[in-house]
């Protein structure tokens, strides 16, 4: 008996250090559903208290594992960001990754197609993990604003 507590205790313990799993990330379909969401809010809310609650951690609407919600106009300028308060009011047109790719240039050229709306590869700080890694950020076009969430990879 001793042995397999023993055993069971060791297992937890290994278990801790284990890396976080692929449930504990945010899926493709889920960041297109909480974009959608969001912009559902902004219709129903208005700007001004959808940017609130983006913005805001303990809304599980807009924040969910390493999912948020952001929100570009279409000059480049963060109006909301779900995890860095210090990018909202400041224009990050020539914002570029890592790898030099223009990220919010990206998300422009996308929003701007003709359906409005898809996915945009980058590198960005996880949120989770404070480590720079791939992400995948779907964008949809919403009037004059970019909506977005993204997954890591």
């Amino acid at each position: 008996m001793k042995k397999l507590i023993c055993a069971a205790a060791l297992g937890v313990s290994l278990c801790a250090l284990a890396p976080a799993s692929a449930a504990d990330k945010g899926t493709a379909a889920e960041a297109v559903a909480m974009t959608q969401k969001a912009i559902a809010y902004l219709k129903e809310n208005g700007k001004e208290k959808a940017y609130a609650e983006f913005a805001n951690p303990a809304n599980t609407t807009f924040h969910d594992r390493d999912l948020y919600i952001y929100v570009y106009d279409m000059q480049g300028t963060a109006v909301a960001h779900g995890v860095n308060p210090k990018m909202v009011g400041r224009n990050l047109l020539e914002l570029r990754d890592g790898a030099g790719k223009y990220i919010v240039k990206s998300f422009i050229e996308t929003a701007s197609g003709p359906a409005g709306k898809g996915w945009v590869e980058y590198q960005w700080p996880n949120p989770v993990t404070k480590s720079v890694d791939s992400k995948a950020g779907y964008v949809q076009r919403h009037g004059d604003l970019i909506v977005g969430s993204g997954i890591y990879k």
